[in-house]
């Protein structure tokens, strides 16, 4: 069974070893003897699992939103060097809603 980091981090230190007792590599080596967080690990490496959780933009492009706010912060940079601090405030206030759509857009 093919198994997510999500998944195995929420079995039991029991449940973990199991799976590692069906399994025959070098990682999982004295897995009787692990902690789950080193268990958890050796699994890992065992079964390819990457250990980072990826969280996915969905509704919206991630990189054009990117974009736009990279821009707005060159825009920011003149503003600040211009004084300008109503400018200032109308494209922080961009930006920080950019930032916010694709936070609300990860799953």
């Amino acid at each position: 069974m093919a198994y997510t980091y999500k998944e195995l981090k929420s079995k039991t230190v029991a449940q973990l070893r199991e799976i590692a007792a069906t399994l025959s590599t070098e990682a999982v080596k004295g897995y009787t003897q692990l902690h789950k967080d080193q268990l958890l690990m050796a699994l890992c490496a065992a079964l390819g699992i990457d250990m980072h959780e990826h969280h996915e933009v969905q509704g919206l492009d991630k990189a054009s939103l990117k974009l736009r706010i990279r821009a707005l912060k060159q825009e920011r940079e003149k503003a600040l060097a211009a004084h300008d601090s109503k400018q200032l405030q109308a494209i922080r206030r961009r930006i920080k809603d950019y930032k916010k759509q694709i936070r609300k857009a990860m799953v």
